[in-house]
């Protein structure tokens, strides 16, 4: 069986957009995939963290993980930090990496400027994301379009590496999302859907109240047309909007907009917010019966040996291709 890997950072709160773009997409994997589903709190880091507050968002998201659907009986589910080997062979990909193409990284680059110096973590996590796949043997990697450069960047590491010594990684696919699995933000849909976002009303988080959802999206931009059709140009507020309609509903776009001949943009709205609550409830219950239980607990633990017997055999295979070691 062929193995995925993919990972969410515990900060903050996930959103509808994470939801409908990555973590809707780790259900369906693994009734085909052997899959590893981290939380990677070693990511985390890279910014300032509160202890305390980082520790409850790692057993969030892990909660979260199962309560949209992922079944750690088909998934392993583990926490980044409890597998030694993700550290080790992100040095040792470092040493493999250049300045040069770290520094071409267009998230580096925007979350780098206008400082006159960055975190060296910043600079240097796409490598220690590459590590996170590569030492999993992962054949297919589900992300967001707006990760293809570090998918390219960890497939350019494990083909170099290979070219140099004897084979010593998988090389992965990345596996991206469709067009309109991409959900924007509410206030502004030039850009994505973000947690960090300073507007609260800017995102729908999956465990917030059936109030706020509503509030969030009767507030949601528009325009001022009053006619509902799908145009990501002229109309991306509306065009957004019927996405998530379209993605809550399985709907098609088509069959939405010919729901909505000759209705105005109020209607639309209260039926996209009973929608998205009639969505949300189940996962928001879910999480609430499992976030303070031991068995969250022993999920994570029993996802973090097996998670390490797989990646112990790769850190073996590394340390004899580099000749690190007694061995």
């Amino acid at each position: 069986m062929k193995r995925v890997f993919s990972g969410v950072q515990p900060t903050g709160n996930i959103h509808l957009g994470n939801y409908l773009g990555a973590l809707r997409q780790f259900v369906e994997l693994q009734e085909e995939y052997q899959c590893l589903y981290c939380i990677v709190d070693l990511h985390a880091i890279t910014v300032p963290q509160d202890p305390k507050e980082l520790r409850k968002h790692i057993l969030d998201v892990a909660a979260l993980y199962l309560a949209v659907g992922v079944d750690p009986k088909k998934s392993i589910v583990f926490v980044q930090s409890d597998v030694p080997g993700h550290s080790e062979l992100g040095w040792i990909l470092t040493c493999s990496s250049y300045t040069g193409e770290l520094s071409r990284m267009t998230q580096f680059k925007a979350k780098s400027q206008n400082k006159a110096s960055a975190p060296a973590g910043l600079f240097t996590y796409p490598v220690l994301m590459a590590a996170d796949i590569l030492l999993y043997d992962t054949d297919v990697v589900p992300v967001g379009t707006d990760q293809k450069q570090h998918i390219e960047l960890c497939r350019d590491l494990a083909i170099r590496v290979n070219n140099t010594r004897k084979k010593t990684f998988v090389v992965p696919e990345g596996r991206y999302l469709k067009a309109g699995a991409r959900i924007m933000s509410l206030d502004d849909p030039s850009k994505k859907m973000s947690k960090s976002a300073e507007n609260i009303h800017s995102r729908i988080s999956l465990l917030d109240e059936p109030s706020k959802i509503k509030k969030s999206i009767m507030k949601a931009t528009t325009d001022s047309e009053g006619i509902i059709r799908f145009d990501k140009d002229e109309k991306p507020g509306l065009s957004n909007l019927i996405n998530i309609y379209s993605a809550l509903s399985d709907k098609t776009i088509d069959e939405i907009i010919a729901m909505y001949e000759g209705k105005g943009y109020g209607d639309f709205k209260k039926d996209l917010v009973e929608i998205t609550v009639d969505a949300l409830t189940p996962i928001k219950e879910k999480f609430d019966e499992i976030r303070s239980s031991q068995e969250l607990i022993d999920i994570l633990e029993d996802g973090a040996e097996k998670a390490n017997e797989i990646a112990e055999k790769t850190m073996a295979r590394v340390k004899d291709n580099f000749g690190l070691g007694l061995k």
